[in-house]
């Protein structure tokens, strides 16, 4: 599995963007992958020390498809990634804060 296998995309919400300022990132991440095999994937993908992963499952939610049955969307992983203090920023994030 390569890193870009391990992080599939960054989380682009309100609050996500609010913890930039204290260099925490959210990014949706495989499943199966474990917070050491996070940790060397986003290092080696941005450039950056992290000091620290926090992971959490995130369960689908139900929807409505029209008048038919329900559905639900996926059922996802979360890493919120705590760079250390003397890394630097990871620049995918700047224009967004």
């Amino acid at each position: 599995m390569t890193a870009y296998d391990i992080v599939i995309r960054p989380v682009i919400t309100e609050r996500s963007m609010n913890s930039v300022a204290d260099k925490k990132y959210v990014f949706e991440v495989a499943p199966s992958a474990g917070k050491v095999e996070i940790k060397k994937a986003v290092e080696e993908i941005f450039g950056v020390k992290v000091a620290k992963v926090n992971t959490m499952h995130v369960p689908g939610k139900a929807k409505r498809m029209g008048a038919a049955r329900p559905g639900r969307t996926k059922d996802w992983k979360k890493a919120i990634v705590q760079l250390t203090e003397d890394s630097k920023t990871i620049e995918l994030f700047e224009g967004m804060v």
